[in-house]
């Protein structure tokens, strides 16, 4: 009974040991938990900065189409191989009636 009992004390502190001091032990844990904070902080990071370049993008994208607009209205721009048809709506002429003269 004495023999089963060293041996599973000896077993228990291989265990522990290796808690301790082994590959996926506790100072790695604790090693790879550290690491894992200043990615994910990293990555917040990033995100935050993809986001500010993809509101850029888009105020871009839009920003030319609004200039384009606008040189399409003001200044008549037509693009290759378009054709420009502007259409005007002709209101009846109205002379001016001269204002009563008051007796």
């Amino acid at each position: 009974m004495r023999v089963a009992t060293l041996i599973l004390l000896a077993l228990l502190a291989v265990v522990h040991a290796e808690l301790w001091f082994g590959k996926g032990g506790v100072p790695r844990v604790m090693t790879l938990r550290t690491e894992l904070e200043a990615q994910q902080k990293a990555n917040a990071v990033a995100q935050t900065r993809n986001q500010q370049l993809a509101a850029e993008v888009r105020d871009l994208q839009e920003g030319l189409e609004m200039v384009e607009e606008k040189a399409r209205t003001e200044l008549g721009m037509v693009k290759p191989d378009e054709i420009y048809v502007q259409m005007t709506s002709q209101l009846p002429q109205v002379s001016p009636v001269p204002a009563a003269s008051k007796p």
